[in-house]
């Protein structure tokens, strides 16, 4: 059943279906939200806030129009708009929080490897995330947007209120930023090379 056919029926008085349009989507949102929050050490809060988003969107769903965006598009705007909300509570406050388990967003090194090559790349992976996690929260959303999610320009446009050609000057500069803090430290690392690759896609 695809997502069009889903809100129908749930539009319909079959509430139970929204289970479906969860599991659908609920680890992207959630890896969405935990990047967004990692800049402002928030991350613990992640869970929450996914939950709530899917709460907003399910009390929403009546207003949902496909013909002014897709469901997952509509769903990412309530995640970051849920996000940005909870970052201007929590503005001014200074949180400590534990580190929590990895979300697979990135590539970890495969189990045969040696141990200290693991330690390694592990250590290249946090770079790569703080690095991503210090862009200012525009860049940041558009580049998890493209390169974890995977989703189009146009699409990441609707997401930011943005237009497409400032989507794209938005991911040439989160780009060079994360390129210009890692390369001190990576050289000419085929990390770096593939970090790099993204710019072809």
């Amino acid at each position: 059943m695809t997502d069009s056919q889903l809100i129908r029926e749930i539009k319909d008085g079959n509430v139970q279906l929204y289970s479906e349009l969860m599991r659908r989507y609920q680890r992207k949102i959630l890896a969405f939200i935990y990047h967004m929050l990692k800049g402002a050490k928030l991350e613990l809060l992640a869970e929450d806030l996914c939950s709530e988003t899917f709460y907003k969107a399910y009390r929403s769903l009546h207003s949902f129009r496909e013909v002014d965006a897709s469901f997952s598009t509509w769903l990412y705007t309530i995640a970051r708009n849920t996000v940005l909300s909870e970052l201007r509570k929590q503005k001014g406050n200074s949180v400590s929080l534990d580190e929590i388990g990895e979300v697979g967003l990135l590539p970890v090194a495969s189990s045969d490897s040696a141990p200290e090559f693991r330690l390694l790349q592990r250590e290249r992976m946090t770079m790569v995330r703080e690095a991503i996690n210090s862009l200012p929260e525009k860049q940041r959303s558009a580049l998890i947007l493209r390169e974890y999610d995977h989703l189009d320009y146009q699409e990441i446009a609707n997401i930011l209120g943005q237009t497409v050609s400032s989507v794209k000057s938005l991911l040439f500069r989160a780009r060079n930023s994360v390129k210009l803090q890692l390369e001190p430290y990576f050289g000419d690392s085929p990390m770096l090379e593939e970090f790099e690759g993204m710019k072809m896609r």
